[in-house]
């Protein structure tokens, strides 16, 4: 099936503001009819206000991604309102990790499971979920771009101590991008994960060295990639990056 780039109907999770709020308007701004999700429905009713302002194709649906019957309503909305869904990009997760007095940063040794276990259904089952979801209507029609996203603290090749739910939920995030790619092997389904790098948001803070915009950039790329475009791998500034 030909779809092209200005017929394309993409799922932001996590979308109110931040990388996954840019991400919406990139995707807008070329011609992608977007349908921006979010936990709180009054902010993303509000970043979607925003976008219409500008006259840029979009939709908004709630979404806890921490709840299949959330996830099974905006599968729903999508079958109902287009029929299909060409673009999934799971940008909404977490960071939970907390130091204490006695540490310089969150040790695995004095991590609270609690925590890695929220962080885990976020950041893991809840893109997961997604996928199981929209991948078989994606199937339908031979046409799929999945964008998970992960980071640089879940590369094993380059893995350090510290923040241990973070970095344990990045890593299986990468797993979940590797199996679904060797099951998609026979569609034009391209499952990818990618690093935004450190950006200046509420998760980042305002420390951080990059611009959301930089940090949705590959996130774009990834959604909008031509057929028989990269598939399983792993991106940081468009370029592939070790495990």
């Amino acid at each position: 099936m030909d779809i092209t780039i200005k017929e394309k109907i993409a799922v932001v999770t996590g979308a109110n503001r931040g990388i996954g709020f840019e991400i919406c308007w990139q995707l807008a701004k070329a011609g992608v009819i977007v349908v921006l999700t979010s936990r709180d429905q009054q902010k993303g009713l509000t970043a979607v206000k925003k976008l219409e302002a500008m006259e840029l194709p979009v939709r908004y649906c709630p979404l806890d991604v921490n709840h299949a019957a959330s996830i099974n309503h905006l599968l729903t909305f999508m079958q109902k309102e287009f029929g299909r869904c060409d673009i999934l990009v799971n940008n909404a997760g977490v960071f939970q990790d907390q130091k204490n007095e006695e540490e310089d940063f969150p040790s695995v040794f004095s991590a609270k499971i609690e925590t890695i276990r929220q962080t885990f259904e976020t950041n893991v089952l809840g893109p997961l979920l997604l996928c199981q979801a929209f991948i078989p209507l994606m199937k339908k029609h031979n046409y799929g771009r999945v964008v998970n996203m992960s980071s640089g603290m879940g590369q094993l090749a380059e893995m350090n101590g510290g923040y241990p739910g973070y970095r344990i939920s990045k890593t299986a995030i990468n797993a979940v991008t590797r199996i679904l790619n060797d099951e998609l092997q026979e569609y034009n389904i391209l499952v990818n994960s990618m690093c935004p790098g450190w950006v200046k948001t509420d998760m980042g803070g305002p420390n951080a060295t990059r611009s959301v915009e930089e940090g949705a950039g590959t996130a774009v790329w990834l959604a909008t990639l031509p057929d028989g475009g990269p598939r399983g791998k792993f991106f940081r500034d468009r370029k592939e990056i070790p495990w």
